[in-house]
């Protein structure tokens, strides 16, 4: 049986008074993807929020490599290995690309292994590399996107969280997206993915969950859940 790396238990987060997740429960075993679905406002974007320790649990606990880290600095969960790609890719559009991807290796102080890490991002996006002296703000959509992920990849995470990544972007771009996910993957990253193209999601997701208005009505093998009606007539289009 797979590792568990993140769980999460009975976990709360509020907003004021507001109750943005109840008491949720789920687990990432290493090596996998594993899908977050559900509509706007069912809490996907505050549960990576919440692991990341954006915004602090009210109540529950969470757990990565079997290590309690609901309270930890959102600073020390990004030196663990847990990596979070914001919606909106959140780049820094006055800086340059190379200055975007350094960023994303702050803690590391030897600057042979950082060089490594860059080409490993290039070698992965050819565009960044013809373009790493331009302005972020210069990039298009997808681009920036890619430049989001790859800053991310300069961590060598253990676990990536993608919020979103697919959104805005032309269909031929989503592919290229979830296709990088895919390989990111299989050389080893595990991944939860939030993500809006539910049917793009759990055809590359191992297993996933279904969120509504803050609580997990539904889980299970990937396979399973595009088969499922209520998931097909919901979130898929059909």
């Amino acid at each position: 049986m797979s590792e568990v790396v993140l769980e999460l238990k009975n976990v709360e987060t509020r907003y004021g008074q507001i109750y943005a997740l109840r008491g949720i429960n789920f687990q990432v075993k290493k090596g996998e993807i594993v899908a977050l679905l559900g509509a706007n406002g069912a809490g996907k974007s505050t549960t990576l929020k919440t692991i990341s320790s954006l915004v602090p649990a009210s109540a529950g606990q969470v757990l990565f490599m079997g290590q309690e880290i609901t309270h930890e600095q959102p600073h020390s969960i990004v030196e663990m290995g847990v990596i979070h790609v914001p919606e909106g890719r959140m780049i820094f559009k006055e800086l340059t690309v190379r200055e975007n991807l350094e960023l994303g290796s702050f803690t590391l102080k030897d600057n042979v292994e950082r060089n490594r890490r860059m080409e490993k991002v290039f070698d992965k996006f050819p565009v960044l590399k013809e373009r790493h002296k331009q302005m972020g703000g210069f990039l298009s959509g997808g681009e920036q996107q890619m430049l989001a992920i790859g800053r991310a990849m300069m961590t060598e995470p253990k676990v990536l969280m993608l919020d979103e990544p697919s959104m805005g972007l032309a269909p031929i771009l989503v592919q290229t997206i979830m296709e990088i996910i895919r390989q990111i993957n299989d050389e080893g990253t595990t991944v939860l993915l939030v993500e809006q193209n539910a049917k793009a999601a759990l055809k590359m997701a191992d297993r996933g969950y279904v969120l509504e208005t803050g609580e997990i009505v539904m889980e299970g093998d990937a396979s399973v859940l595009s088969q499922d009606e209520s998931i097909v007539k919901a979130y898929l289009g059909e």
